[in-house]
């Protein structure tokens, strides 16, 4: 059994990362409707098992997007120092404030719904008129603390969150996308870490699966490759429209789930 699960999220990781690298995004944000709904992985394991896919997951589009030349730059640096503290404070809040499943799917259709909804709608109707200056570092930095607290709650690692955000504000996604997954990659060590002293110290199911985050996080090293090894092949305006749908139609599958 645990090696069938294995290989279902060879699969799943493999899809989800050949989708969302391109733009970059590691996948774990759409991984955990998945191990919720269809595999039942219990609550709150399953955010380390998304930080585990992140950090099995990662180097294979982090590799390709370095045999380019764009991944060593200061937005990348910025983004690292904010959410590496952010998402060790969110997996303690994950722990010991919102441990329950209903919280939790709560705070997935929080992120997820405004986040789909707004790539859609900068996606189809883009600013018409100038476009917004690019913030500050000061404001990036703090931004990517309070994406990592969110990212380390969620285990998404915070890069994914931040990633879209910055492109709303005007950066070229072929700048944005290697930063945000180097950042998802350090959060996703750096909370894994902390997930796993928890889980010496703490009651309930706070450890990873670990068959489901290594099968998930194998098929993402492939796909992640495979993906940023196509962006620049890829309509950026569909992909934006493809993921801002699914996470908008999953935040209100977890809205209605949660109401109930």
């Amino acid at each position: 059994m645990a090696w069938s699960t294995g290989l279902v999220g060879l699969a799943v990781g493999l899809l989800i990362a050949v989708v969302t690298a391109p733009v970059g995004v590691s996948g774990a944000v759409f991984l955990l409707p998945v191990q919720l709904s269809v595999l039942g992985v219990p609550s709150p394991a399953v955010t380390p098992t998304n930080l585990l896919f992140n950090v099995v997951a990662g180097p294979g589009a982090l590799l390709r997007y370095r045999r380019r030349g764009i991944l060593n730059s200061p937005l990348t640096r910025r983004l690292v120092a904010g959410t590496l503290p952010g998402v060790v404070i969110g997996a303690v809040v994950r722990v010991f404030a919102v441990p329950g499943a209903t919280v939790f799917r709560v705070l997935v259709a929080g992120l997820l719904m405004p986040l789909g909804l707004w790539l859609i709608a900068r996606t189809v109707w883009p600013a018409r008129r100038a476009p917004a200056a690019e913030p500050s570092p000061r404001s990036i930095t703090g931004l990517a603390v309070a994406v990592g607290i969110v990212g380390g709650i969620y285990g998404i690692g915070g890069g994914s969150i931040i990633g879209p955000l910055l492109a709303g504000r005007g950066m070229p996604v072929s700048r944005v996308a290697p930063a945000a997954l180097a950042s998802t990659f350090a959060t996703s060590v750096a909370g894994a870490a902390a997930f796993a002293l928890l889980s010496m110290t703490g009651s309930g199911d706070i450890a990873p699966d670990w068959y489901l985050g290594l099968g998930c996080g194998l098929g993402g090293l492939m796909g992640g490759y495979l993906g940023a090894h196509l962006q620049p092949r890829l309509p950026e305006t569909a992909l934006r429209l493809m993921l801002g749908a699914l996470a908008a139609t999953l935040g209100i599958l977890y809205a209605v789930q949660s109401l109930r």
